[in-house]
């Protein structure tokens, strides 16, 4: 089960307030709205941190946590003065290209996060850019991830915890999801052969992606069988 994040997608574009703690309500309605007892929570990205807070809240309702590509520090919190000033220009890309006919602006972000993909997978993640958001909704959803900080959070993971992370993803460094594993009690992390944000299917390390995370998931046995109450939502 999958979700479209407040302001992307088929939700609602002209929302108001877009936070991170917006978002993790978001999935906390979602959650009730399926009436999930208990399942296991796939966050990816800037939705690993938001799986993050939703599970220190709500300890007895995730089964398993798998975090991939995630971090606990938005780009702003790092503490890395090269980092700012490049996120900062990508701003400036996202305030003058995000909606243009032209691909060039948004395909710096694709490159960014997916250096190794298909011409057809090219194309494919730039239109779906331009569908997903409105610039004004994709910039002030990177200044909100900008300055994520759960940190405080790790320690109060309950739930089983896998985190997947590519060796040499550009978009989120490897030491950000080795930081996830070292600080969430009992968490395994899995390195990636891969540059990519997170593995695409053409790519020999993608079944080893899907195994570790169906293995990991199903180990307890419930979560597998996709009843109501064992779901695998997907917070991206």
């Amino acid at each position: 089960m999958r979700y479209d994040p407040r302001g992307c997608g088929l939700s609602d574009r002209d929302t108001a307030l877009i936070s991170f703690d917006g978002f993790v309500r978001d999935l906390e309605s979602v959650t009730d709205a399926l009436k999930l007892e208990r399942f296991a929570l796939f966050g990816i990205s800037q939705g690993a941190a938001v799986s993050i807070a939703y599970a220190a809240r709500n300890p007895d309702r995730v089964s398993h946590l798998v975090l991939s590509g995630g971090f606990a520090l938005g780009w702003n919190r790092r503490g890395s003065d090269a980092e700012i000033a490049t996120r900062a220009a990508l701003l400036t890309l996202i305030e003058h290209g995000w909606g243009q006919d032209n691909p060039a602006f948004r395909q710096v972000f694709t490159m960014r996060q997916w250096p190794d993909t298909t011409a057809d997978q090219l194309r494919s993640f730039d239109e779906l850019q331009r569908l997903s958001a409105t610039r004004e909704n994709a910039e002030r959803i990177q200044r909100v991830t900008g300055d994520i900080d759960v940190t405080g959070l790790l320690p109060l993971i309950k739930a089983p915890t896998l985190v997947l992370h590519s060796r040499a993803d550009a978009s989120v460094p490897r030491d950000l999801g080795l930081m996830l594993a070292q600080q969430i009690p009992g968490a395994r992390f899995t390195e990636l052969d891969c540059r990519n944000h997170f593995p695409l299917s053409h790519e020999a390390v993608w079944q080893t992606y899907v195994d570790e995370i169906v293995n990991f998931v199903g180990k307890h046995g419930p979560a597998q069988r996709r009843s109501p109450s064992s779901a695998l939502l997907d917070a991206e």
